[in-house]
């Protein structure tokens, strides 16, 4: 019902190449291998429009904006927050507030020069914290290895295995894989499935796109498309990353 043309996939980008001074978790569902470095801080957020449904119901849903901070307190380990405030439609019912807080960490296992392999692991915890009418009312956490191989000056290959739980059931099994492509040296693109078991019983694919444009240095826009390839979703999303450091 809300699909949007295919040929809107040949416009997007990706995160994680070369000639970027930043590297941003955002706008693909893959987490990078990265953190960002001792005293940086790093602050990536966007705005998001999406469309679930199924038989019963359609949902829609604004996050408005999704917030994610990252500060680098050791080589290697970075501290993180993400809050968002969330805007939910679901059928004729309308809810809005702020959702559950996350805070966590990202740790990077393997990195070393010469070498076109990076790993890391990256964990949140889920606290109870938002809007009555949002919040899960159970802690919960959010866990991924971050694997990525620069191929070559221009391609790069990211992808995760997760696994996430909110407090009930058996919790969700989740994967991603993202291509980066450098066209230029300030715009690059990217082409991503992913998906999760959800309750390690229902399996949902989908599919991502989009590109990333860097204005400087430390300061980096995003826009990006997803849709579901075995159910019906989509969304589009658009977002700013910058970057500074506190120690300077």
């Amino acid at each position: 019902m809300y699909r949007f043309t295919v040929l809107f996939l040949l416009l997007f980008t990706t995160t994680q190449l070369m000639a970027q001074t930043i590297v941003t978790d955002r706008p693909d569902q893959t987490e990078s291998s990265s953190t960002v470095g001792i005293g940086r801080l790093q602050v990536e957020s966007g705005l998001s429009l999406g469309f679930d449904e199924d038989a019963k119901t359609t949902v829609q849903r604004l996050l408005a904006p999704t917030t994610l901070f990252r500060y680098g307190i050791l080589r290697g380990l970075e501290i993180r927050i993400v809050n968002q405030f969330e805007s939910v439609k679901i059928g004729d019912k309308h809810f809005q507030g702020i959702g559950d807080l996350e805070v966590g960490a990202k740790l990077e296992l393997y990195k070393k020069e010469g070498s076109i392999t990076e790993v890391a692991v990256l964990s949140h915890l889920i606290l109870p914290s938002g809007s009555r009418i949002l919040t899960n009312d159970n802690y919960g956490t959010v866990n991924k290895l971050a694997v990525s191989h620069q191929l070559s000056e221009k391609y790069s290959l990211g992808y995760n295995i997760g696994y996430s739980n909110f407090g009930i059931g058996n919790g969700d099994f989740t994967y991603s894989m993202a291509l980066g492509i450098g066209v230029t040296e300030k715009v690059g693109i990217y082409i991503e499935p992913y998906g999760e078991v959800l309750d390690m019983e229902e399996f949902k694919a989908n599919f991502d796109a989009g590109f990333t444009y860097l204005i400087h240095d430390n300061l980096q826009i995003d826009f990006s498309f997803g849709t579901g390839i075995n159910h019906k979703m989509n969304y589009i999303a658009a977002g700013i990353s910058w970057r500074t450091s506190l120690l300077d």
